[in-house]
């Protein structure tokens, strides 16, 4: 993979992604619609060493006991995730990617939180949990 970079609406952060996504999903977890006011919230998920900010610094906030989310303090923009129990990875918000059409979901995860009117994509794996969980379906 190229170096990809991202970065807020307002430029304030900017971000520097190099190496292979080890995954993509679209999440639907009431956690990431909160933070994000969106619907769902598009991931993709990285090994932390192949991730780093090229300027500014995102405000950091614990949204649960193991998880912090970091968002520009200027504009508010989501820009990652990340979990206590997988310090070696990091979920960055892929429509922030200035490239986010190289990072496709390829699943739907959390999908017992999904409001009734968002559509689901049938052509990808599809969670009703985490994807750590059997899948109700596989393309």
């Amino acid at each position: 993979m190229d170096v990809v970079e991202g970065g807020c609406l307002c430029t304030a952060v900017r971000y520097r992604v190099t190496g292979t996504a080890l995954a993509t999903s679209n999440c639907h977890c009431n956690s990431c619609r909160r933070a994000s006011g969106a619907p769902s919230v598009a991931w993709v998920v990285l090994r932390a060493t192949d991730f780093a900010y090229a300027s500014g610094q995102p405000v950091a906030f614990r949204s649960s006991p193991s998880v912090i989310r970091t968002f520009c303090g200027t504009c508010g923009t989501p820009l990652t995730y990340q979990h206590d129990a997988s310090p070696e990875t990091i979920d960055v918000t892929t429509a922030t990617l200035d490239l986010p059409g190289r990072f496709a979901p390829t699943r739907e995860i959390w999908l017992e939180h999904r409001i009734p009117w968002v559509p689901v994509n049938e052509a990808l794996q599809l969670f009703p949990k985490s994807s750590r969980a059997r899948p109700l379906s596989t393309p």
